[in-house]
């Protein structure tokens, strides 16, 4: 029998559907923006495929950084990093 090869196999994921992160909805107030710690991130891109926006995106460097346009302030990317790079800060 001939081994399979990691190309061949296939992969399962699934996202969250854009708009439904909790507790907030996209017409709410946003109560604070992510920020990246660059000393202590990877570059995995949890933060990226967990925002349920679209609002991470990556920058020239290869970190990511959050669209402030797009980002309603949900938290996921803070709770799902592994790292602890990501920090909510609160809106003035």
């Amino acid at each position: 029998m001939e081994a399979t090869k990691f190309t061949q196999k296939m992969v399962d994921c699934s996202l969250l559907d854009k708009g439904t992160a909790s507790p907030f909805s996209p017409g709410d107030k946003r109560r604070g923006l992510p920020q990246w710690d660059k000393d202590r991130c990877i570059r995995c891109g949890i933060c990226y495929l967990y925002c349920p926006d679209g609002a991470v995106y990556r920058t020239a460097d290869g970190y990511f950084e959050a669209d402030e346009k797009k980002c309603k302030g949900c938290g996921i990317c803070h709770r799902e990093c592994w790292f602890g790079v990501i920090c909510m800060e609160l809106e003035g």
